[in-house]
C-alpha cells in the first residue's frame, strides 16, 4: 500500500502534464486547419520530378535507325 503514495502523485503529475500539452497545442493553433493536411497529401507535386519509366516490353527493342550489335 505504501506504493500508492508514489503512484497517485505520479499519475496526477502525468495527467496535468498531458493537459498542459493539450492546452499549449490549442493555444498555438495546431487544430485550426484540419482539412489542409488531407488535401495536401492528394497533390501530385512529386510526380513531375519522377523519372520516366520505360514501357513494358521496351527493353531489348532496337530503336529505329539503329542496328543490333553482335557481340
Amino acid at each position: 500500500m505504501s506504493v500508492l503514495v508514489f503512484l497517485v502523485p505520479a499519475a496526477l503529475a502525468l495527467g496535468l502534464l498531458g493537459l498542459a500539452g493539450f492546452m499549449w497545442s490549442l493555444k498555438t493553433g495546431q487544430y485550426e486547419d484540419l482539412e489542409g493536411a488531407a488535401w495536401r497529401i492528394l497533390e501530385d507535386d512529386d510526380i513531375e520530378d519522377a523519372p520516366e519509366r520505360e514501357p513494358e516490353g521496351a527493353r531489348g527493342r532496337v530503336p529505329e535507325g539503329e542496328q543490333r550489335r553482335k557481340g
